[in-house]
């Protein structure tokens, strides 16, 4: 926190919270379930850092990191006042960053032949956690869309960074040894 604010306010205490620029809206509201889930995304690389990974993939995730604080608090800002962040928004250069380090990563693996479990080292299987969870974060944004206007850049960023961070823990199993489990379905057999 900043220095001289108290950690509670107890604004709260109603079920609303204030988004930037002044407007209060129930918890529940769908931008405020947007932001919380990109906050819980962002909180799960945070353990993936914490388990340990290469230098290349860290300085990544540290990146990733700011970029989703700052995707975040563009959905907490109240529509019509994101530009009074002040902040640099994610933009199409970051979406094609995420790209040119999805296909830098493939490079260097096996191409896929089945599907995987999530799974293997910690960091990979916290990798895999956060993708899902930024999955759910994009799905979050689709709906508080239906309700107020969210740039397309950030739908198409939470979009892109699900798929980097599955190429980012097969990259993470690579690095620590460790082999892909493919996902074996059982066949149906006769008689129930």
């Amino acid at each position: 926190m900043f220095a001289g604010m108290k950690i509670y306010t107890r604004t709260g205490d109603d079920g609303t919270t204030g988004l930037f620029g002044g407007a209060r809206v129930a918890k529940a509201d769908p931008r405020v379930e947007a932001y919380g889930t990109v906050d819980e995304a962002n909180t799960i690389l945070g353990l993936a850092r914490a388990a340990g990974v290469n230098g290349a993939l860290d300085e990544s995730l540290a990146r990733i990191q700011a970029e989703l604080f700052t995707l975040g608090a563009e959905l907490a800002c109240a529509p019509g006042k994101e530009d009074k962040l002040g902040l640099e928004r994610v933009e199409d250069s970051h979406i094609e960053q995420l790209e040119a380090e999805i296909d830098a990563l493939e490079a260097g693996l096996e191409p896929l032949k089945n599907f995987i479990l999530p799974g293997g080292c910690m960091s990979a299987a916290f990798l895999h956690q956060a993708r899902c969870v930024c999955r759910r974060a994009e799905r979050r944004v689709l709906e508080a869309r239906e309700h107020a206007p969210v740039r397309g850049q950030v739908v198409r960023y939470l979009n892109r960074l699900s798929d980097l961070l599955f190429v980012q823990a097969r990259a993470a199993n690579h690095q620590a040894g460790q082999v892909d489990v493919p996902w074996a379905p059982r066949s149906k057999t006769g008689g129930a």
